[in-house]
């Protein structure tokens, strides 16, 4: 074989910038490594481009990329990391193709979600792909708390699948949500409307209650807490209590819960008690353009309508109710369904005769 032969072959040839060479371990240290090339020489690594994830020790034969074929010294002055990096996006392609799950650890988050680093590739885990479990449901948005709540994860194995990446783009985005999909899914096929389960509060806010129910995340509607009127649920329950709900709706992999659906409707025992024509004591709660409402019960706020306030025309309910004062009234409508009860002031004889016109 001829010396332009020995150049020509592959394994000897000249080294070009980018090449992919392969050595055996020389010397590791902490900011260098020494690899014997062969018929190519001595390559060096130093510094950044060594991967440290790599256990590197003498005798190992391990893959670089050449950074500089020769330097001053006649060294190829090669890098870990570029092949490392390479592997690591084959790698995840791999796991995307096969909807792999695996565990990963953030080391960062930003108020958008948690920055990780799989196999030598940043990524990134957005809020929106966290589990029920882990998301920071927070009342107002309040974006210090979410973060305060994301850094509580930074440094935990979470469970994901890749859900989108992108190697041209250096783009890899994760997901926790997704890794769950077929257990939740699995959970949620086994429960049914009605059902009565038990939860985990992860989150109050203005609207409601986001309960954890095994893995499937619930929420609470500010309307299904209590059969009192709700204008703050944190007065109800903090994040870490364990509640217990009733499925209302199940909406893929999420449940509408129900808390006071587990207790007796007070308004309906209440309105047991009455019939169609009954005299009833009421106290005047509000008093608007349209009517008047009355505080019959502690449970039933009826309305008396501005017509049925008088046997003549009115024209502003206030001139003939005031707000705070008691007065009798007659039931005209139940509806229960719809928890209405309506009232009149006028006088049964006058109200026939309009009904009958």
């Amino acid at each position: 074989m001829t010396m332009e032969d020995l150049l020509a072959d592959s394994q000897v040839g000249a080294m070009q910038v980018g090449d992919v060479v392969e050595g055996s371990v020389i010397a590791a240290e902490k900011h260098e490594v020494w690899l014997d090339l062969g018929p190519r020489g001595t390559g060096l690594v130093v510094g950044r481009e060594i991967e440290h994830s790599q256990d590197i020790n003498p005798g190992d034969t391990i893959s670089a990329s050449v950074i500089d074929p020769e330097d001053e010294r006649g060294y190829a002055i090669l890098s870990l990391k570029k092949v490392a990096k390479e592997k690591g996006w084959e790698s995840l392609e791999e796991r995307y193709a096969a909807g792999e799950i695996f565990g990963v650890m953030a080391f960062d988050a930003n108020k958008g979600g948690l920055l990780i680093e799989v196999d030598g590739i940043r990524g990134f885990l957005p809020v929106s792909q966290l589990s029920a479990e882990n998301y920071p449901r927070v009342s107002g948005a309040d974006k210090d708390e979410i973060l305060h709540r994301l850094n509580g994860l930074v440094n935990k194995t979470l469970n994901v699948r890749v859900l989108d990446l992108n190697r041209r783009d250096n783009k890899l985005i994760l997901s926790e949500k997704a890794a769950k999909r077929e257990d939740t899914e699995g959970k949620v096929a086994k429960m049914k409307v009605a059902d009565t389960v038990t939860g985990l509060v992860t989150g109050v806010v203005d609207f409601g209650i986001f309960v954890n129910v095994d893995g499937v995340e619930g929420l609470v509607h500010i309307s299904e807490i209590a059969w009192d009127r709700v204008d703050n649920p944190s007065s109800y329950v903090k994040v870490g209590d364990k509640v217990q709900a009733k499925i209302i709706s199940i909406d893929r992999d999420k449940l509408s819960l129900s808390m006071k659906q587990l207790t007796p409707d007070p308004w309906l025992r209440d309105a047991a008690a009455y019939s169609v024509s009954d005299q009833v004591e009421g106290k005047v709660t509000r008093i608007t353009p349209f009517g008047a409402f009355v505080q019959v019960t502690p449970a039933i706020e009826a309305l008396v309508h501005i017509s049925e306030l008088s046997d003549t025309h009115v024209e502003d309910p206030s001139t003939l109710v005031k707000l705070g004062e008691t007065k009798k009234f007659r039931i005209i409508a139940i509806d229960a369904e719809a928890h209405k009860l309506s009232l009149s002031l006028k006088s049964p004889r006058k109200a026939d005769e309009k009904t009958e016109k």
